[in-house]
Parts: structure tokens; C-alpha cells; sequence
């Protein structure tokens, strides 16, 4: 990237800092090491952001995908790093995605479900992080099943484990994890939604968002996003292709 214009400078980071949500929702993206510093390749490539602008990174981790949002619309954050969907696009402007990850669902072993189509049928109750990206398109998708919201996504896995639900939606990587530490439980191979990780911003902030979209075309063409993931012990996550 060339010198970042004044006007961009002033999008990404009107009050002298990089502010930017972290998801802590999504291990695929961040999590806190042992320390409890806050690490994954949402939040090295917000360091490297701001080392771009030269000021210093001020991470705001959030449990949920919704708070992070919220932070984001309402102003007490510039940046962020949340799944691309229609409904959050009215008030952000995203780049293109940096990582694509899946939606799937967690079922019983003995469960008579194969595809994850298969569970749109009239009293199946499926377990969802609320404003996660999968349950705003399930919102929209779903014609039968209901959904049962819990306030994040790890929530709505131990309501599924507990008996609350009779399947569990979320991303593949820690539906995995729980399937290996609960025996008697399978993730479905199939998907029913790619979810399109990117960078994004407030909208009406044009120059920021013509600066973010290179940056993220900039880290994933030079290897810095499969890095970062591969550090984080993702190195099995989808770097999404070139814009």
C-alpha cells in the first residue's frame, strides 16, 4: 500500500488510536493465550493496521458477534472483524472476506439427520448464538424449525448439550472441539452457509473503506493472514481468495 491518505487516516482512526473489535465468539479469528493476551488473526491484523497508520492498536474483545456489532454502530469502535450479512451491511461497509469459514450444525450420534437441509422440518428446535452470522441467516432461511437463541455461542452448545435443543448451529472448527469432548455427538459433514469472514467499518466513511479493502487484499496476497492462522493454530481455515 502507498501513503494512506489524511481523510482515511481520519476514518480508521479519528481519536489518534486504532479502535477494533475482536470476536472472541470465533476461535477460528481470536482467542486469549495464557497470559490473557489477545491473540489469532483478527487481532494481528489489527496491530498491523495500525502500525500502518502509525498509532497504537486498542483492542476491544467482545464475547459475541452481536456486541461487537453494537461497539461498531454506535460509535465506540472504527474497525472491526465480523461476518459479512445483509442486515449489518445497513449500517457497515465490509471489504472482501479474509477467511472463509462454514456453518454447520451439531446432532446427537444417533440422530437420523445427514445434511443439514435435512433439519427445516416443523418441531426441530436448533440452538443458536443470537446475532451470530449463522443465526441471522437461519433467521432469514428457516421455514420450519425453530431457532432457541442463547446470548453467545458457547452458551447455545451447552444448552444443546444439556437437552435444550435438538441440534446445535455454529461454526465447524469448535462444533468439532465439542464433539471430541462429548462422545455421543457428530458434526454433520455438509454446510448451510459459508461464512465470509472480512474487515469492516461504519459506513460514510468512504476513504477508510478504500484503504481497508487494500490492506485486506494486501495480507492475504502476501501470506500474512495463512500465517497468522497457521500461529494460531487455525492453519487448516480458508484463506478467502483475491477480491
Amino acid at each position: 500500500m502507498t501513503d494512506i491518505p489524511a481523510d482515511a487516516r481520519r476514518d480508521l482512526a479519528p481519536t489518534g488510536r486504532l479502535r477494533a473489535t475482536i470476536n472472541l465468539g470465533n476461535i477460528v479469528l481470536a482467542r486469549r493465550d495464557a497470559s490473557g493476551a489477545l491473540g489469532g488473526v483478527s487481532s494481528e491484523l489489527a496491530r498491523a493496521l495500525a502500525a500502518r497508520l502509525g498509532v497504537e492498536a486498542d483492542l476491544h474483545p467482545f464475547d459475541t458477534a452481536g456486541a461487537a456489532f453494537a461497539a461498531l454502530r454506535d460509535g465506540a469502535c472504527d474497525v472491526g472483524f465480523l461476518a459479512i450479512d445483509p442486515d449489518r451491511g445497513k449500517a457497515l461497509d465490509f471489504t472482501a472476506p479474509y477467511v472463509v469459514i462454514e456453518g454447520t450444525y451439531l446432532v446427537p450420534e444417533g440422530s437420523a439427520f445427514r445434511e443439514p437441509e435435512e433439519l427445516d422440518r416443523d418441531g426441530v428446535r436448533i440452538a443458536a448464538g443470537k446475532n451470530s452470522a449463522y443465526d441471522l441467516h437461519l433467521s432469514r432461511a428457516l421455514r420450519h424449525a425453530s431457532l432457541v437463541h442463547a446470548p453467545s455461542s458457547q452458551e447455545a452448545i451447552d444448552g444443546y448439550l444439556g437437552g435444550g435443543a435438538d441440534a446445535v448451529a455454529g461454526v465447524r472448527q469448535p462444533l468439532d472441539l465439542t464433539a471430541a469432548a462429548h462422545p455421543g455427538h457428530r458434526v454433520l459433514p455438509g454446510r448451510f452457509l459459508v461464512i465470509e469472514q472480512a474487515m469492516t467499518l461504519p459506513r460514510g466513511r468512504a476513504a477508510g473503506a478504500a484503504v481497508l479493502r487494500d490492506f485486506v487484499e494486501e495480507m492475504k496476497r502476501s501470506g500474512f493472514v495463512a500465517d497468522a492462522l497457521a500461529r494460531s493454530g487455525q492453519g487448516e481455515a480458508t484463506v478467502a481468495p483475491a477480491a
